[in-house]
């Protein structure tokens, strides 16, 4: 008895710690100098920076939002506020408007400025984290496996501390597969799958799903499959969760709550 006691005093500690953090949010700040590119992608191209303003170097996690691709805006989700750490909370360019691959080199150009900018708030830029869910874990996805993306911007994708993906599409995004009139039911493996571009890691990678009979067509067998994959080509074990109870929408409550936790390790 004494033992949980203490551990329910420690617990709540840490959680009054937290609590009594003071934190501030800078908004639109541009990420990209929008040069060759349209206005609507440009405005796009905008992110909210939220940070403790009572530390200094301290985590962050670029979180991109879902939508499919085609829906969605920058935000920073409750279960993630004052937890100890920065976010940075992009939006990017959406189909039909934006075309692929913009979507995947607006997510690396929020990334790089992460890494550019986030010690002028305060942040240490050797503790940037990267997660998203649904469409945002499909980004997170395709940033963790094409070096490509964040190599243009001198940033090096193994230089993320960890990627948290949490119900992304590893074949090639179904919104992708429309833009091409392809039945968006059909799976597509080409150079815009995370399957595809399978290659030895030098970070973290954590999948996170809902549960296989609860979430979106073959998510959970999908990210399965990418496991494998990955291991199959070299890498050590890699972690995949599957929250049970949980559909492609409820799962992001829980998901937050284990990203937190892999963060404050």
């Amino acid at each position: 008895m004494k033992k949980i006691a203490l551990l329910l005093l420690t617990v709540l500690t840490v959680a009054t710690a937290f609590a009594q953090e003071k934190y501030d949010i800078q908004r639109d700040i541009a990420y990209t100098d929008g040069k060759g590119m349209s206005e609507y992608r440009a405005d796009r191209c905008k992110l909210d920076v939220y940070y403790p303003t009572d530390r200094q170097g301290f985590k962050t996690l670029v979180w991109f939002h879902g939508g499919g691709l085609e829906g969605g805006n920058k935000e920073i989700p409750n279960e993630l506020r004052r937890a100890g750490f920065a976010i940075v909370a992009p939006s990017y360019s959406l189909f039909p408007k934006g075309k692929c691959p913009e979507y995947i080199e607006d997510a690396a150009a929020a990334v790089a400025w992460t890494f550019k900018n986030i010690e002028k708030f305060g942040g240490d830029p050797t503790q940037i984290y990267v997660a998203g869910h649904s469409a945002g874990g499909y980004l997170t996805l395709m940033l963790a496996l094409d070096k490509s993306y964040l190599a243009r911007h001198g940033v090096d994708a193994d230089a993320v501390k960890a990627y948290y993906p949490v119900s992304g599409q590893t074949a090639t995004h179904y919104t992708i597969r429309k833009e091409r009139g392809i039945d968006q039911r059909l799976p597509i493996v080409d150079e815009f799958a995370p399957l595809n571009k399978a290659r030895i890691l030098n970070t973290e990678l954590v999948l996170i799903t809902g549960e296989r009979k609860l979430e979106m067509m073959a998510r959970y067998e999908e990210n399965l499959y990418l496991k494998s994959i990955l291991e199959g080509v070299g890498n050590k074990e890699i972690t995949i969760h599957e929250m049970s109870g949980f559909d492609h929408g409820s799962v992001l409550v829980p998901a937050c709550d284990l990203i937190k936790r892999y963060i404050k390790r």
